[in-house]
């Protein structure tokens, strides 16, 4: 149910990196190989970074939540393994943002594992 990831996370640089990803952008290089998208322009309206106040024999529980108006197939996932990769030092927070701008997948961090995932609601627009 939970990702466990054996290296301490620095949660103000993953924030950091996350910042780079608020906003509309193309996120091709957040996408998996087999996205059928027809577009690959999402807009990502928040990522947020929590510790839950709960430690396991593993560590502590961190919670990345991601709200956005839609997603492309694994993009939170790749969100969430270049997240891990800035918080835990292999890349800097501003590489978020090359990898954003090169809209090419072999740039961005790896794909974390499914487990943990969860899909909380979908809020859909008025009329539909």
């Amino acid at each position: 149910r939970a990702w466990h990831h054996p290296e301490p996370l620095v949660l103000d640089a993953m924030r950091a990196g996350a910042a780079h990803l608020i906003g509309e952008h193309d996120f091709a290089a957040f996408r998996a190989a087999g996205c059928t998208a027809k577009t690959t322009m999402r807009r990502v309206d928040s990522i947020e970074i929590t510790e839950r106040g709960e430690t396991t024999p593993a560590g502590e529980v961190v919670e990345i939540d991601v709200r956005g108006n839609a997603f492309l197939r694994n993009m939170v996932r790749i969100i969430v393994g270049t997240l891990t990769e800035v918080g835990t030092g292999r890349r800097a927070p501003g590489q978020v943002a090359e990898i954003l701008a090169f809209r090419d997948r072999t740039r961005g961090g790896i794909t974390a594992p499914a487990h943990g995932l969860s899909l909380i609601s979908v809020v859909y627009p008025p009329g539909m």
